[in-house]
């Protein structure tokens, strides 16, 4: 799921993570190759503050200036993960059971590579989503993206 520069930056941050109390939810690296954007998604148990961001941009800013991954400039984003998020690992697709997902597979299956449903489980390298009244098993290798699908109640 996740790119080797991605892994590389994933892996360099969770020690000092853990060490903080903080799950690094995933990292993304987007834009031009000369000036990249790295997104860094974090989440603590109870939901992200705004001083906990600020906290974690300055030693995740540091460690990144020790790694220098890539020549030149880059941009750093430390953020939430938010209303739509990235699901990575088969423990948060355990963890958000009974909700809904969208997940895209790297080749299809059974002819398509989309899939909207609810998170039913996780079980022997796969995760089972309930779509259109069928339960579907996607081995968690062939997952290339997934995040929750958000949904705001304004009823209250």
């Amino acid at each position: 799921m996740l790119g080797k520069k991605e892994q590389q930056l994933l892996d360099a941050l969770a020690p000092r993570a853990a060490e903080e109390g903080v799950e690094i939810v995933t990292v993304e690296v987007v834009g031009a190759k000369k000036a990249p954007t790295i997104r860094v998604y974090i989440d603590v148990e109870g939901g992200v503050s705004f001083d906990e961001l600020s906290a974690a941009q300055g030693w995740i800013n540091d460690l990144m200036d020790e790694l220098d991954p890539f020549p030149g400039a880059y941009t750093l984003e430390v953020s939430s993960p938010g209303i739509d998020r990235p699901l990575r690992t088969p423990e948060h697709f355990a963890r958000f059971a009974g909700d809904t997902a969208v997940v895209k597979t790297a080749a299809p299956l059974d002819g398509r590579s989309a899939f909207t449903g609810t998170i039913a489980g996780v079980a022997d390298g796969a995760v089972e989503l309930d779509v259109d009244g069928s339960r579907v098993r996607i081995p968690v290798s062939d997952i290339k993206r997934a995040h929750l699908k958000g949904a705001i109640d304004f009823s209250s």
